[in-house]
């Protein structure tokens, strides 16, 4: 269990690291990108995966697109915490299990229960009353993000889960040619912003990426520690995550810095965590 929670930990922390880019003027894009080499380094001498069996071209493309995914959905996930506030972003992200679930009978013919579709009708209602400030603007560019975080990070589940089953790369093969590939892709972009005399470079955003990047693996690593020494009860360690993740982000949020409710926002919390509990349920009933 100690695992779980450093996990929950490590995550929250990276929410709070995006809510004080705001405060001290850092640029968040930069910070994202310096985190992807601090995450991959730590994964290769942590993990040390085995890199002998060369990818195939399908694998890499595979990659490729979770890695241009992970790079966006995290700048996403930085906009939505900066606007919209951590704890209606943890509910965002943690709800998005909702759309693997969705997409296991919709689109791969799995048979579904009573249990999941009253999960996945709950999840919506959590969703629906999630929204910033009560409201649902689409013209707004703020009530958009975490609509962008809860789809984006729900596609990457479908899609991590799809690295689990390659047969011949581990799981953290992927992850570190995923980690790798994202900083590529991150300091193009950057090296275009430069050309373009678009970037200013922050050493601090270097810096902060590099803090960035050290809790964001903690959270990956203690989370698959946790899923390793309970093997058996896989979905204990994912609804214990995601609860875990919504508590402290909130209370961080309200206490750390003052976030407010609404009491829809109240009644969307509670519902999310309904709907985590019985979407796990439902795998194990």
């Amino acid at each position: 269990m100690i695992y779980i929670v450093i996990a929950v930990i490590c995550s929250v922390i990276v929410s709070i690291n995006f809510k004080l880019f705001k405060r001290y003027d850092t640029n968040a894009y930069q910070a994202i990108v310096f985190n992807y080499p601090t995450a991959a380094l730590l994964c290769y001498f942590g993990f040390k995966p085995d890199l002998s069996i060369a990818p195939t071209l399908n694998e890499w493309a595979l990659f490729a697109i979770v890695a241009g995914l992970l790079l966006s959905i995290f700048y996403f996930i930085g906009k939505s915490i900066a606007t919209s506030g951590i704890v209606l972003t943890a509910i965002a992200q943690r709800l998005s299990l909702v759309i693997p679930v969705l997409s296991a009978f919709l689109i791969f013919s799995e048979t579904t229960t009573t249990l999941k579709l009253l999960g996945l009708v709950i999840g919506f209602l959590a969703l629906y009353a999630s929204k910033p400030n009560g409201k649902t603007d689409l013209q707004q560019s703020t009530t958009w993000y975490p609509i962008i975080v809860f789809l984006g990070t729900g596609v990457l589940d479908i899609l991590f889960n799809l690295l689990t089953k390659l047969q011949f790369i581990s799981f953290t093969g992927s992850l570190f040619y995923i980690f790798v590939i994202a900083t590529f892709f991150g300091f193009s972009s950057l090296l275009y912003q430069y050309q373009k005399g678009m970037l200013k470079f922050q050493t601090k955003a270097a810096l902060a990426g590099v803090v960035l990047g050290f809790f964001n693996f903690g959270s990956i690593y203690f989370y698959i520690k946790a899923l390793n020494l309970e093997s058996h009860r896989p979905s204990v360690v994912f609804s214990s995550l995601d609860i875990g993740v919504i508590f402290l982000g909130s209370l961080v949020g309200i206490l750390l810095f003052k976030e407010k409710l609404t009491k829809l926002n109240i009644i969307g919390f509670i519902l999310a965590l309904v709907a985590i509990i019985i979407l796990n349920l439902a795998d194990v009933v």
